[in-house]
């Protein structure tokens, strides 16, 4: 049986196209949709600024596990380019001086909550891209406060946002997460692919970005060629005169209550 250590996005089918970065087994081609809960996969999108040639956007990256990626992470501190970053537990771990540096530089790093294991926040079981979700209430409730926990104990203030893995989620943990006081941070714009693009695609898909937009992207995975293409793509836009803001700076619409 293959084995493919995958990102915590897998491009399947744009936009959304999401997979956990754990080590897991090859699903055969033949296999049926297993019957499960109804999931959904949230968009969000932020207050537009309405001034021509200035368009608002939200950039968002997720910190699933491995490495930092200096390619994203140098060019958003060089360039002064304010983002929000989701982190896991597992990544704070990992990288205490990719997390010293964004402590350092409070105006450009929003830090969120991606949850204590980086698995899909499902309250029943369910394979999500072949990925075993947290499957109950209470496995939900430990990946969000692990999660928070972790950041904490990092240094890091208190969360207020959360992503899972996967980007999925049925509407019931959905209910019980923002239940917990979190706003859950879906996305318009699928910028790497789960950092599994191509630089050339990357780039264009997050220059393409318009006012409003949240773009989810990776800062995980230093040897993927997206990284690149989102290092490339953050000056693009800059260049262009876009306005960057953290989720914590602006006003925000989510689908399935996601922030209501």
């Amino acid at each position: 049986m293959k084995r493919f250590l995958l990102g915590s996005a897998m491009l399947l089918a744009a936009p959304s196209a999401f997979a956990a970065e754990i080590l897991v087994p090859a699903m055969p081609a033949h296999t049926p949709a297993a019957a499960g809960p109804k999931l959904v996969e949230p968009h969000l999108h932020i207050a537009r600024s309405n001034v021509s040639g200035r368009a608002r956007i939200a950039l968002t990256f997720d910190a699933c596990m491995g490495e930092a990626d200096e390619r994203i992470l140098s060019t958003l501190v060089s360039e002064r380019i304010p983002a929000t970053i989701f982190v896991t537990a597992r990544w704070l771990k990992r990288n205490p001086k990719a997390v010293a540096v964004f402590l350092q530089n409070p105006d450009l790093f929003e830090l969120e909550n991606h949850g204590e294991k980086h698995i899909p926040a499902i309250d029943k079981p369910v394979l999500v891209y072949g990925i075993a979700s947290a499957g109950s209430p209470d496995a939900v409730r430990q990946e969000v406060e692990g999660g928070a926990a972790a950041m904490v104990a990092s240094g890091i203030p208190a969360p207020h946002w959360f992503r899972g893995s996967t980007a999925k989620y049925d509407l019931s943990a959905i209910g019980q997460i923002r239940a917990m006081g979190y706003r859950i941070a879906g996305y318009s714009v699928n910028g790497d692919g789960g950092s599994l693009l191509g630089a050339a695609v990357t780039e264009k898909r997050i220059s393409s970005a318009k006012d409003g937009d949240v773009v989810i992207s990776h800062i995980n995975q230093p040897t993927h060629a997206a990284g690149e293409g989102v290092a490339k793509a953050l000056v693009d836009l800059k260049a262009k005169g876009t306005e960057f803001v953290r989720l914590q700076d602006v006003a925000d619409t989510g689908d399935d209550k996601t922030t209501e």
